[in-house]
């Protein structure tokens, strides 16, 4: 028993040895791994080429501010390259270490601040490389962009030396400024040269600048010195000469002063050229404009006046015809207005309104009579009798449409009381049909407020024939009493044909109910007060809800087959 427990804690101590070197044997070869990243890390940043990159930079012989900011990264890389890989390489030496005399926390630590130090190495690195990168391509750049900016300098010099004409007074001015970028591109290239090209790109930004505005100017310049030289010059010669012409045709310009007009352009123009030798471009776009629109409406001055000659000698005569033709229809619209108001009552002012008209007439006519003498003296411009002529028109346009319009009303008068009599004639047979048709079902009496409905529509037939009769008719009482008579008729045609159904269908529900009489006392005393209201009281509805109603009660059903019944066999039966 005792030889066993000794042979079991030997063993367990066995185990948990080989345990615990398993788990050595697995962080060691962790951080060996860890240790050979760190040492490829390492070897891939003494591998970069940044000494051939430095060397390059030196070439270029910078100096100023240029040289100044390679110092200082140069100087950068100088302590990475000692004073950081050495530490580096110390603290990878001492994890080796560590891990070898299996000391594994410490080992761990070591690992950690190495991969940190790293870390920091390649990140400051990088940031050397992006710098001096920089530096070298902003050479570059500045090479690129002054070849860019000469080209487009070269090419305003050509354009001065080829096309100077173009420009006018201005190109005094241009030439001078084109100088100035020449100075400042010198300036440039003299920095550049010199090896300073942070320096000398704040003055190639300043010479593109100033190459960009004038490029910019002299696409502008050629375009308002053609409108100041030969278009405006040209257009006011044009209008002077049209002018001329007008006024040796007598022709009235309505503009007061249109030489002064003429004249001020004229100086506008001579204003603007001298602000374009001063190369005030903006002003001198902005006045061109104006002067554009000052010369535009000279044109349109006279283009009015010319188009609305043509205007007033081809509707000259077609207006005064318009004015007799407008006068002879109003008068013969004033004699059928007096012979139909002797037949109809004129409820629409009818009489009034064509005595405006012929009013709006004679006033065209006068100022017409007005104008033509003034026309002929040559004392009024076209477009003032052109404007005059154009309402006249319109005016008469709308006068004639009335005239129309009422004369049609008079005309549809005779039409209305011819309906309206054949109207009336059918309202009197469907009355008289309607009471035929009541006679014929024998009733015991009329209900009075039927009869009171009745003789109401007979009355209205009447007036209607009255108003009809009368020796001025008003066509307006007689349709408004037309559509009343018609409603009423149809009111009454119902209100007929439900009494005669009810009377009717109060019989059939009798007839059937007598088979109650004996065996339901309910049922005769209905019956009793059915005959009451039906024979003595005429009230057909009531009679026919009382016997209804008792009916409904001893044979459920009943009413509404005998209902059906009755309107299936209607033609039969009334």
């Amino acid at each position: 028993m005792g030889s066993n427990l000794i042979l079991g804690i030997v063993i367990a101590i066995i185990v948990i040895a080989a345990i615990i070197y398993g788990i050595g044997f697995f962080i060691r070869k962790k951080n060996q791994e860890k240790l050979k990243a760190l040492e490829d890390r390492k070897k891939a940043l003494f591998d970069l080429p940044i000494k051939d990159e430095i060397d390059d930079i030196k070439k270029m012989h910078l100096v100023g501010q240029s040289q100044n900011s390679f110092k200082e990264w140069n100087q950068k890389w100088e302590k990475l390259s000692t004073d950081n890989f050495a530490e580096l390489e110390s603290q990878i030496f001492e994890v080796e270490n560590l891990n070898e005399a299996f000391r594994f926390v410490k080992a761990k630590a070591a690992v950690d601040k190495a991969q940190k130090t790293m870390d920091n190495m390649e990140k400051e690195i990088g940031k050397v490389r992006d710098e001096l990168n920089e530096l070298r391509e902003s050479e570059e750049r500045n090479s690129l962009k002054v070849q860019q900016a000469l080209d487009i300098y070269e090419g305003m010099k050509k354009t001065l030396r080829q096309e100077g004409e173009k420009f006018g007074p201005a190109f005094a001015e241009i030439q001078k400024q084109v100088k100035s970028v020449e100075s400042e591109f010198t300036q440039f290239i003299t920095l550049n040269t010199s090896g300073d090209p942070i320096e000398a790109r704040e003055v190639l930004e300043t010479a593109e600048k100033h190459t960009f505005e004038l490029e910019e100017l002299m696409k502008k310049v050629p375009e308002e010195y053609e409108k100041l030289h030969n278009i405006f010059p040209g257009q006011l010669e044009e209008i002077a000469d049209g002018y001329q012409t007008l006024m040796d045709e007598e022709y009235v310009i309505p503009k007061e002063n249109f030489e002064e007009d003429i004249a001020h352009v004229k100086r506008r123009v001579e204003n603007s050229v001298e602000d374009l030798e001063k190369v005030e471009i903006s002003t001198v776009e902005a006045d061109n404009d104006e002067t554009a629109n000052q010369i535009d409406q000279l044109y349109d001055v006279m283009e009015r006046e010319i188009a609305a000659k043509r205007y007033v000698v081809k509707n000259r005569k077609a207006l005064a015809d318009y004015v007799d033709h407008a006068t002879s229809n109003n008068r013969q619209l004033l004699i059928e207005l007096d012979h139909t108001s002797q037949t109809y009552t004129l409820n629409h002012n009818e009489l009034a309104r064509v005595r405006g008209f012929q009013s709006e007439i004679e006033e065209i006519a006068r100022r017409n009579d007005s104008v033509d003498p003034k026309l002929e003296a040559h004392e009024i411009p076209y477009s003032e009798v052109q404007s005059f002529y154009k309402d006249a028109f319109e005016i008469l346009d709308g006068v004639e449409s009335e005239q129309v319009e009422i004369d049609q009303a008079l005309r549809d008068l005779r039409k209305e009381e011819t309906a309206a009599q054949d109207r009336a004639d059918d309202f009197e047979f469907k009355l008289r049909s309607l009471k035929r048709f009541v006679e014929q079902q024998r009733l015991p009496g009329l209900p009075g407020e039927y009869l009171d409905f009745f003789f109401g529509v007979t009355d209205r037939l009447e007036e209607l024939d009255d108003l009809l009769n009368k020796t001025r008719v008003d066509m307006d009482d007689v349709n408004e009493l037309v559509a009343i008579c018609a409603e009423d008729l149809d009111v009454l045609q119902e209100k007929t044909h439900d009494m005669v159904d009810e009377a009717a269908l109060t019989e059939q529900m009798m007839q059937h109910a007598n088979r109650y009489r004996h065996s339901h006392t309910e049922v005769k005393a209905s019956i009793d007060r059915t005959l009451d209201l039906f024979n003595y009281e005429y009230r057909y509805k009531d009679a026919l809800d009382e016997i209804g109603t008792a009916l409904e009660r001893v044979e459920p059903g009943a009413f509404k087959r005998i209902e059906d019944f009755y309107y299936e066999n209607r033609k039969e039966l009334v």
